[in-house]
């Protein structure tokens, strides 16, 4: 059965807009004007009257963390609060309305001491002892890259007394230390006695917490689904294996394989497969598991490594000091020898990488790890990628166009970011950062995203800040490229743009009804346009009308 949608304000791809197009079964027949629309789909059609509406091809989030938002959706939500103690009142209250079970954590996320008008820190675990000290508590940073713990889990996690010696080693100079009364292994660092632990050290709070099940992993991961279809999102790329260490990622697939067969996954997914050793990588491997495998709603994507921390904690790495913090340059995840190995055989098996790098020192490694890789083992159309690629030096964007890689950007970072870089990394390292345009302009493909749940995945919030920014406005995208990113290049960056990113014959009739153009409104206002309906495959799986009418 064909279907006819008319009356509408249809952006294929291209411009100018159209007005109607044709969908059959999954796919889309045809798309122009509404005389050519009707003898396309002959007399047996269904017509849907758009309204006047603007409509695109389904949002495609090119990196987040799907799985984890499903899990952090039923936490404590700790953002947007202006004050430490506000905040600690909100999480007083949810703990005494979730604490009802032996062995239960509560987990919160979000905060970001950065909005706090009272202290000028942040949380620590005496704040979440005035709490509870038994009920165990783990409160995760906005960026995902630093938690606090109170004591009752840093027990449980065998953290106790104020020191304590750190698994692994040292790595690099002292400036690769966050603060110099931490300890640290390799890739991450605590304080004790405030019970705060970044990135790998994260860990050791992380594998004493609850494991949860395969129905568990589903119902989350149902859960995320349906939050992004509000969004208007039909495909994303997820980095799923790192939310649960001890959940090994046989088991993460499985719950999604399940729910497709079911037909209950309402968003396409490309999986950027974490892995944090050369070891599991290789068992990834030989297990078939390439990038492309699968199908078109669940498909193996790039090995994703997380190269460094964030910004806001201090533990994305730097080529020098931070600005507002002398005593640190945060520090890398991996030792270059093994980003090299791993990035080196998931190359030559042909698989596709994608690597976290916040800090122009990580870049560095990145870049030189790329580089190897692909004179090692030539390949044209590898479409390897930089994730972030935020604290940038002129040079390195030269050499990220010579390597011909992809660009993950998040212009929703901006609303942040922008009140904070020059603090943190300088002025002179600040100006040729978050160079975006500069890199489009260099003939480099850049999608966008979200990083979810560091921010909402409100694809529509993404665009305003990419078009509207005001920190370097000469990065600014137009709104066409703006919309591409969260389509076209998001296709591209997973192979997929044959078959997904446009309004065009033979593409997958995934496609979101808006109530405004953002063509017509102004930048300042596209934030407020609202979804009125999401569709995957031509079949409705979002509608903000509870009558189900478009």
């Amino acid at each position: 059965m064909k279907t006819l949608y008319y009356n509408g304000q249809v952006y294929t791809g291209r411009l100018p807009l159209t007005e109607a197009f044709v969908v059959e079964n999954d796919r889309f027949l045809f798309a122009g004007s509404l005389d050519e629309a009707e003898k396309m789909a002959g007399a047996d059609v269904r017509r849907t009257d758009l309204g006047g509406r603007f409509v695109c091809s389904g949002f495609h989030d090119s990196h987040m963390h799907l799985l984890n938002y499903g899990y952090t959706l039923g936490a404590a939500q700790l953002g947007g609060f202006e004050s430490l103690e506000g905040m600690l009142r909100y999480l007083e209250q949810f703990v005494m309305q979730h604490s009802d079970g032996e062995g239960q954590w509560i987990l919160g996320r979000g905060w970001n001491q950065d909005d706090y008008k009272d202290v000028s820190r942040m949380p620590d675990r005496h704040d979440l002892d005035r709490i509870s000290t038994e009920i165990p508590i783990c409160i995760v940073r906005c960026c995902g890259h630093c938690l606090v713990a109170n004591s009752r889990a840093l027990e449980l996690a065998g953290i106790t007394g104020d020191t304590l010696q750190p698994e692994g080693g040292r790595i690099g100079t002292e400036c690769a230390r966050p603060h110099k009364d931490s300890s640290q292994q390799t890739g991450g660092s605590y304080l004790v006695p405030n019970g705060r632990l970044f990135d790998n050290a994260m860990n050791l709070i992380y594998r004493v917490m609850p494991v949860p099940s395969k129905d568990d992993l589903k119902r989350m991961i149902l859960t995320a689904c349906k939050a992004l279809n509000s969004y208007g999102i039909t495909s994303c790329q997820t980095d799923d294996y790192c939310v649960f260490r001890q959940v090994p990622w046989q088991l993460v697939n499985e719950a999604y394989r399940e729910l497709e067969e079911a037909g209950e996954l309402t968003v396409r997914i490309y999986e950027q497969c974490n892995f944090t050793s050369p070891d599991q990588l290789r068992e990834f491997v030989h297990a078939g598991r390439l990038t492309g495998t699968g199908s078109s709603m669940l498909r193996i994507g790039p090995l994703k490594m997380l190269g460094d921390g964030s910004l806001g904690s201090r533990t994305a790495f730097l080529s020098r000091s931070y600005a507002d913090d002398p005593s640190t340059c945060g520090f890398p995840v991996f030792s270059q020898e093994v980003l090299e190995d791993m990035i080196a055989y998931a190359h030559a098996a042909g698989m596709q990488t994608a690597t976290h790098a916040i800090g122009d020192a990580c870049l560095d490694q990145v870049l030189l790890a790329l580089e190897k890789a692909l004179a090692a083992y030539p390949r044209k159309d590898h479409r390897h990628g930089v994730v972030h690629c935020q604290i940038t030096r002129l040079e390195q964007l030269t050499k990220i166009r010579d390597l011909n890689l992809h660009v993950y950007a998040q212009s929703i970072f901006l609303d942040y970011d922008s009140r904070i870089v020059e603090d943190r990394v300088g002025r002179e390292l600040a100006a040729t950062s978050y160079n975006w345009k500069t890199l489009m302009e260099m003939g480099v493909s850049v999608s966008n995203g979200s990083d979810c749940p560091v921010e909402p995945p409100n694809v529509l919030a993404g665009i305003q800040c990419a078009v509207s920014r005001t920190y370097l406005p000469d990065q600014a995208f137009t709104v066409q490229e703006a919309l591409d990113s969260y389509t076209i290049k998001g296709a591209f960056a997973s192979f997929e743009e044959q078959i997904k990113g446009q309004i065009r014959p033979g593409m997958l009739a995934d496609f979101v009804i808006l109530d405004k153009n953002p063509f017509d409104v102004p930048a300042c206002e596209i934030r407020d346009i609202s979804v009125c309906a999401t569709y995957l495959g031509g079949r409705k799986v979002f509608s903000c009308n509870s009558s189900g009418d478009v």
